[in-house]
């Protein structure tokens, strides 16, 4: 029998505390039990799962970071599919300074969420903008189409082109 507990600890902003503790606990006992694991969270955002499993904790932690970057953990949830990935850019990457950073962000975010919900639609992905990053949960291949539309729009691509490309590259590997 193993004995050893392993444990691995992360940070998460603090005012999405709450949401991974969810109503009464909810969530946080629901992520405990789905991962397999115990989850000590403080009230700064310092988070330390734990489970006499390592893969338990390993596979923890991108559910609590996508949780962190602003995902429903509903959504994060679905990083307990092996098909399923997580992914996250900084946009400090491409920003010389914060004025360029909240354009970038209301770029990828679009008048009453319309860019990132066609970005959703067209790739198949779920995507969340959250302080300096944008994150995405989805499968592999869709992931990967998302970061570099993404990556296109944060170098200064027009929405048009960058969906255009989204579409070309469905074609070419999806056969949509």
């Amino acid at each position: 029998m193993n004995s050893k507990i392993f444990s691995q600890e992360l940070k998460i902003p603090q005012k999405r505390v709450a949401v991974l503790i969810g109503t009464k606990g909810v969530t946080k006992k629901l992520l405990e039990r789905k991962t397999k694991t115990k989850i000590g969270i403080s009230k700064l955002g310092d988070v330390v799962i734990s489970s006499n499993e390592n893969i338990n904790c390993f596979n923890a932690v991108p559910i609590i970071t996508a949780v962190g970057r602003g995902f429903n953990p509903e959504i994060a949830l679905l990083l307990l599919d092996e098909n399923f990935i997580f992914e996250m850019i900084s946009m400090k990457d491409y920003a010389r300074n914060e004025k360029d950073m909240a354009r970038m962000r209301s770029r990828i975010i679009g008048s009453g969420g319309k860019a990132r919900q066609m970005f959703e639609t067209l790739t198949g992905t779920s995507i969340s903008v959250y302080g300096k990053t944008v994150a995405i949960i989805g499968n592999l291949e869709k992931v990967i189409l998302a970061k570099k539309a993404i990556q296109k729009l944060l170098k200064g691509s027009p929405h048009g082109n960058v969906y255009k490309y989204i579409e070309r590259e469905q074609k070419k590997y999806f056969d949509v």
